[in-house]
């Protein structure tokens, strides 16, 4: 009976429901607008225009990094005018090494820090080139290894590689052979690189020490022979609506598209962006129209990835993930374009402030505090440095002091270890707090923090608030 009994039930489960049962359930029906719409001349002219908008954002975030590296590459070795102390431009695959801190005056990279001697070079890879480094006694330094889409390949330095005497050898994708054995290949996956480098100066130490040690710096091909003495110039685009596109166009034919990125890259075919560069003859009236509209609307899309992929602790925003972008292109163009040459957040992290405690906005006509408990928790150093919220460059002062960190002078702290920072326009009346200088407008800070403990990594550590004072 018990079997039987079974089996009845299993057969009421599955028997089929019966359509004119009275319990039968009606198929919901889905509205679906594109069986619908009609392939009216005005439809297609509104879809054209539409896809046109789609194609040009999407070509826009995706494409940004290249179009900003292939510029900067060019500025960066341009050393036919003047070259300030502050400047790290040099000829193509040289070194080029500043020989002061940034300064207000110092134009060539938004949100410069006040913390290290730059060093920058371009390589172009017609072969391996071999990256001499020498023994910098435990002193700070990190050379940051980018690909042409911006995108960090390889650290040297303090935290990866230590800070003995030591040789790289950067290799071209597709290049067959040996290196010395003496020396750690590195691999890159562009036939250009930007080598991006730093070297702690404390303040008011000696700077003909290190001035020697940067020059210690070298960079030599494998065969010892010269290579590539320039780079062509990118096409003239003055006035022109689509020269964005056209630049990138003009990038594409000498970097190549990730696989993973291929299925992307073919729609774009559709307004006339291919690998051969920009055909701007394939977009009809329409879709130009919409093309234009997103080269217009793109970076709004792009600052926007802030709210989207980072992240707000007591206030400060920060990104991470910069070793490793994936598929987030906008982000990726955000941090290619005003914190170009930033790095991934375990040889740094770079919480920005734009607001003070009660979310509104920082500027310098009011006054501001911002007490820390304690020094942030790092294995190298910190510091706070201050920004015009305009043109992202430091801030012009009387006391020239563009930062307060771990080797500002005089840096007051309380029998509690804390310290407590007054950010203002006017020099503050009490003695015992560090005054960072504000300009008069709208500003913005950034707390560096160099090689940074698990404790900031995870969230643990909390950060300092900043509060207007009433």
């Amino acid at each position: 009976m018990g079997y039987r009994f079974r089996y009845a039930v299993l057969l009421a489960l599955v028997a089929p429901i019966p359509l004119n049962c009275s319990t039968a359930l009606a198929a919901e029906q889905f509205e679906d607008r594109l069986l619908t719409t009609p392939a009216t001349p005005e439809v297609i002219a509104s879809g054209l225009e539409i896809d046109g908008y789609h194609l040009g954002i999407s070509a826009y975030a995706w494409g940004y990094p290249l179009v900003r590296m292939e510029r900067v590459v060019r500025d960066y070795t341009d050393v036919s005018g003047k070259v300030p102390a502050t400047s790290y431009r040099g000829p193509l695959n040289q070194f080029g090494l500043a020989t002061e801190l940034a300064t207000p005056s110092a134009k060539d990279m938004p949100t410069a820090n006040n913390d290290t001697f730059y060093m920058s070079a371009v390589v172009a890879l017609d072969q391996p080139y071999v990256l001499s480094a020498p023994d910098t006694a435990d002193r700070y330094y990190v050379i940051d290894v980018f690909n042409m889409w911006q995108e960090l390949e390889h650290y040297i330095g303090r935290r990866a590689t230590g800070t003995k005497a030591g040789r790289f050898v950067i290799v071209p994708p597709g290049w067959k052979g040996d290196v010395p054995s003496d020396a750690i290949r590195l691999d890159v996956t562009t036939d250009k690189v930007w080598l991006w480098g730093r070297l702690r100066v404390a303040q008011g130490e000696p700077v003909e020490p290190l001035l020697a040690l940067q020059k210690q710096f070298t960079l030599k091909p494998l065969d010892g022979k010269s290579g590539i003495k320039e780079l062509p110039p990118l096409p003239s685009i003055a006035g022109d609506e689509l020269g964005f596109l056209k630049h990138l166009g003009f990038a594409l034919k000498d970097n190549a598209i990730k696989p993973a990125d291929q299925a992307l890259f073919a729609q774009f075919a559709r307004m006339g962006l291919t690998k051969d560069g920009f055909d701007e003859t394939k977009l009809s009236p329409e879709m130009r129209t919409g093309v234009i509209r997103a080269m217009a609307d793109g970076p709004a899309m792009v600052v926007s990835s802030f709210a989207s992929t980072s992240e707000v602790r007591n206030g400060w925003t920060w990104v991470t993930g910069l070793d490793s972008f994936g598929f987030n292109y906008p982000m990726r163009a955000l941090v290619a374009g005003a914190y170009l040459g930033g790095n991934g957040e375990k040889e740094a992290m770079y919480p920005v402030r734009y607001t003070d405690a009660d979310n509104q906005v920082l500027s310098g006509g009011n006054k501001y505090v911002l007490k820390m408990d304690e020094a942030p928790p790092v294995d190298a150093f910190w510091s706070l440095t201050m920004y015009n919220a305009d043109d992202k460059m430091l801030v012009e002062n009387p006391i020239q002091r563009y930062k307060v960190g771990t080797d500002t002078q005089g840096l007051k702290t309380a029998a509690d270890g804390s310290m407590t920072i007054a950010i203002q326009n006017e020099k503050p009346q009490d003695a015992g707090v560090n005054w960072l200088p504000a300009p008069k407008g709208d500003f913005y800070l950034i707390l560096r923090l160099y090689q940074p403990r698990d404790v900031v990594l995870d969230g643990t550590y909390k950060m300092p608030e900043v509060t207007r004072l009433k």
